[in-house]
């Protein structure tokens, strides 16, 4: 009976210490920060100004459209794409202090979102940093102010990426308040026990919180990384890789067929059916707008008359491994 009893009491002790309670866990990750003195975010928005608000900014960000201050409905922002046609709404990392395409792209088939071109937008609001890397080659002098001002982040992305008309203040203002309502919270950073041990005495001002915020940015992206990166030398060899069709069907499914299945975004429609594979097989070596290493690496530029264009991958986005893949897959389902 005492031995029992002695049992009983190591597991209760083991059960109050793995499921302790810290005052930070069920807060968000831009709250914590600023109780600890951070003050790097600046970007909130301004609900002072007329007909800014969430859903205005939700409905701009899945729909294109809001409602103006009057009533009525505002004109679409484009008439090409809308900003998830690009963007998730959700975390697509399983580690976010970690990301890569070859985590992405499994994580992606695990909560069943897409594999996309450009980052997700949760946890944009904690960013500080926006088009970064190689965006420059392709933007040029557009970037520098973007850079560092989620304002004109959104801006240059509502007219360049989308191809659509320049957005009004309050549109903007209501897009950042929508996103506000995607921000990381602690609980999405995978912290070590000491670590919260360490982050609740800073939270509870017992030590310095200087190391701890250093120590919270690097469990999330302060940017996203972008590096352009060509075609394949030879691109009837392909990749230096060995290719897995398993691998490439998830990238086809996840990724191409988001797109292009039913002309979603694209006026070149892809399906299942082995003469699409066929006729994507064909161009593998070339380099039209129907090669996958040409759009993959390159995208597509709008055709005269219609703004609607294929946006490249990055090397952060889609590895050279998971290219390689994509082709395997497509050829093996040519045969």
């Amino acid at each position: 009976m005492k031995y029992f009893l002695f049992i009983v009491f190591l597991l209760s002790i083991f059960l109050n210490t793995s499921q302790k309670e810290y005052a930070f866990e069920e807060q968000s990750v831009a709250a914590v920060m600023k109780r600890l003195g951070d003050q790097s975010i600046k970007h909130y928005p301004h609900f002072g100004i007329r007909n800014v608000s969430v859903e205005n900014g939700r409905r701009l960000f899945h729909t294109g459209f809001s409602t103006k201050a009057g009533g009525g409905r505002s004109k679409k922002q484009s008439k090409h794409f809308v900003c998830t046609s690009c963007h998730n709404v959700a975390q697509e990392d399983p580690d976010l202090s970690s990301p890569n395409p070859t985590d992405r792209l499994l994580y992606a088939k695990e909560k069943g979102i897409p594999f996309l071109q450009g980052t997700t937008m949760y946890g944009a609001v904690n960013r500080t940093n926006f088009y970064n890397g190689d965006y420059y080659k392709k933007y040029g002098d557009l970037v520098i102010k973007a850079r560092k001002n989620i304002h004109e982040a959104i801006q240059l992305c509502a007219v360049e990426c989308a191809q659509g008309r320049k957005l009004k203040k309050w549109e903007i203002e209501s897009i950042i308040a929508y996103l506000w309502t995607l921000e990381l919270q602690m609980k999405d950073l995978q912290l070590t026990d000491t670590e919260k041990e360490t982050i609740q005495k800073a939270y509870d001002k017992e030590i310095p919180t200087e190391e701890v915020i250093a120590l919270l940015k690097t469990k999330y992206p302060n940017a996203s990384q972008a590096t352009f990166i060509p075609p394949p030398e030879n691109r009837k060899k392909g990749e230096a890789y060995h290719g897995d069709p398993e691998n490439g069907k998830l990238v086809y499914e996840l990724s191409c067929k988001h797109c292009h299945e039913n002309e979603r975004y694209s006026f070149y429609a892809l399906d299942n059916s082995k003469t699409t594979f066929q006729h994507l097989k064909k161009h593998i070596p070339k380099y039209t707008r129907y090669s996958l290493y040409q759009v993959t690496r390159w995208g597509t530029e709008p055709i005269p008359g219609k703004g609607a264009y294929m946006p490249h991958y990055t090397e952060e986005r889609m590895s050279r491994q998971q290219l390689q893949d994509l082709r395997a897959y497509i050829e093996r389902e040519a045969e």
